[in-house]
This record gives C-alpha cells, sequence and structure tokens, in this order.
C-alpha cells in the first residue's frame, strides 16, 4: 500500500496537471471564438460566389474544365486534414481511421488512389503504416490563411487540369458546435453547381440576355480560381475551429477526471492518516498501561 507521503506527492501531481487542463482550456476557448467568427463570416461568402459562377454559367455561353464532371472518375486525389497537435480526444483519430479504411475498401475500384497530408498527425499515422502520400502540409493552425489556401488551391487545380486525377476529395472535421464535430467527405473538384443557390424556378434569377465585359470565360475563369481558394480555406478553417472545440471539450472532461482524482486521493490520503494516528495513540495508550502495571 502507498505511504502518506506517496499519496500526498500523487495529489500535487494531480493539481499540477488539474491547473494545466484548466489553462489549456481557457486558451483553446479563446482560439474557438475567434476561429468560430471566421467560419461565420466566411460561409455565406462562399455561398454567395458559387451562386454568382452558377448565374453566370446559366447562360450557357461558356464551359471551364473545372466544372467538367466525371461520372466514371478513376484517379483520386484524397487530402485528409488533421491537425498539428494531439490532446483534441478522437478528433485525429476518428479521420486517420475512416481514411485508412477508405482507401482499403476503394483501393481496387480505382486506378489510382492517393493521399496528400495536411497535418502533423495524419502524416505520422500514415508513416508507421508505410503508407506513401502525394504530399505533405504542417503548421496548419499557426499558418492558416487566404494565401496559405490559394497556394494549396493552385496546386491542387495544376493536378486536376493536368488530367492526374478526375476527382480531388477533402476528408476533415467540419464545426457544427463546441460538443459536435462531424467528420465530412466533399469533393471540391471538379465544382458541383448543383450546390448553388442558383434555382432555375426562382422567380429573382439571373438574367441570361447579358453583354459581358469582360467577356464571360474571362470572369469565370477567374471567378472559378477564386471560389476553389475560398472552398479550401473554409475547409481549413472548419478543421481548425472544430480542432480548437475537441480539445476544449477534452480539456475540460480532464479537468472534471482530475477534481475526481483529488477528492479520491484524499479521502484515502484522510483515512490512512487517521488510521495511523489511531494507531500511534493505541500504542501510547499501551504502553503507559505497561508502565502502570
Amino acid at each position: 500500500m502507498a505511504s502518506l507521503k506517496d499519496i500526498k506527492l500523487r495529489i500535487n501531481s494531480v493539481k499540477n496537471t488539474q491547473q494545466i487542463t484548466k489553462a489549456m482550456k481557457m486558451v483553446s476557448a479563446a482560439k474557438l471564438n475567434r476561429a468560430q467568427d471566421n467560419i461565420t463570416n466566411l460561409r455565406p461568402y462562399a455561398k454567395g460566389l458559387l451562386g454568382v459562377i452558377a448565374d453566370v454559367a446559366a447562360t450557357k455561353r461558356v464551359q471551364h474544365p473545372l466544372l467538367s464532371q466525371h461520372p466514371d472518375a478513376k484517379n483520386v486525389l484524397l487530402v485528409v486534414v488533421t491537425s498539428d497537435r494531439g490532446l483534441c480526444g478522437g478528433f485525429n483519430t476518428s479521420i486517420n481511421k475512416y481514411a485508412e479504411t477508405y482507401l482499403k475498401e476503394n483501393k481496387d475500384q480505382f486506378s489510382q488512389l492517393d493521399l496528400l497530408l495536411i497535418g502533423k498527425r495524419s502524416l505520422d499515422y500514415f508513416n508507421r503504416r508505410e503508407v506513401e502520400s502525394l504530399d505533405s502540409i504542417l503548421n496548419l493552425a499557426k499558418d492558416i490563411s487566404y494565401e496559405m489556401s490559394s497556394d494549396i488551391a493552385d496546386k491542387l487545380i495544376k493536378y486536376f487540369l493536368d488530367g492526374d486525377y478526375d476527382e480531388i476529395r477533402f476528408i476533415y472535421n467540419e464545426f457544427k458546435s463546441v460538443l459536435t464535430q462531424e467528420l465530412t467527405v466533399e469533393t471540391i473538384l471538379p465544382i458541383d453547381l448543383d450546390k448553388s443557390a442558383f434555382d432555375e424556378s426562382s422567380e429573382e434569377k439571373f438574367s441570361k440576355d447579358l453583354i459581358f465585359e469582360p467577356e464571360a470565360k474571362d470572369i469565370i475563369e477567374v471567378l472559378l480560381k477564386k471560389h476553389f481558394a475560398v472552398q479550401v480555406y473554409r475547409i481549413l478553417s472548419e478543421s481548425v475551429a472544430a480542432e480548437h472545440a475537441a480539445r476544449m471539450t477534452a480539456m475540460d472532461n480532464a479537468t472534471s477526471n482530475a477534481k475526481e482524482m483529488i477528492s479520491s486521493l484524499t479521502l484515502t490520503y484522510n483515512k490512512l492518516r487517521q488510521a495511523a494516528i489511531t494507531t500511534e495513540l493505541t500504542e501510547i495508550c499501551s504502553g503507559a498501561e505497561a508502565l502502570k502495571g
């Protein structure tokens, strides 16, 4: 059985850990507020931009390779988005296991199924399993910006336009609430205009009888690249917000568990201390009685 000194040291150690988890929870909460505001402001812009593209495309005057659908896609690139750090519950594990299962179950369905990894946790996970990736991008939470997203988008567009891949799909955690992050698989190339706000039955739909300046194809070219960069930025922002929410929840649970452990250890400490005091009193009383006799 542990001594009183060992239990006291354990209590102090758990208290120190509790202070760390409390601090990490507060830091994640502050970061989550900023990330949540970013997502809230970005979602309407991303949806509105896709709606403008759909409206211009509805004139049926333009075609673009980024809009070309591939019903029988044979070459697919999976972009797996995780975090660089841990201590966020099952945030990374769920994505990595899903991506690994997806690879095993669909490797015979496609001629080529490759991985592009964003986040150190996915890179470490697949390196341990000796699964090669096309490329890896780290420092997501630290360096996330529209410029970074635009660079990633340009790289993915080049893969697509060069014919290396028929579809590019993202696997990531979408932020729903502080307690909920939804694992999402989203095909972002080719761009699907069916997801736009454009509706043929709407009375306020975009007029098809227009003169464009510059030409419609030039407008579509710029808007599509802008839209794709915004979508990549949105997905990365969703993942970062979900990561902070998951870490905040995990640290809150860890703090509660530490509190329960401290209570349990304190109770054990008091019981042992009381037993030791009782034993000492018994020995003193026995010694006193022996001297009298």
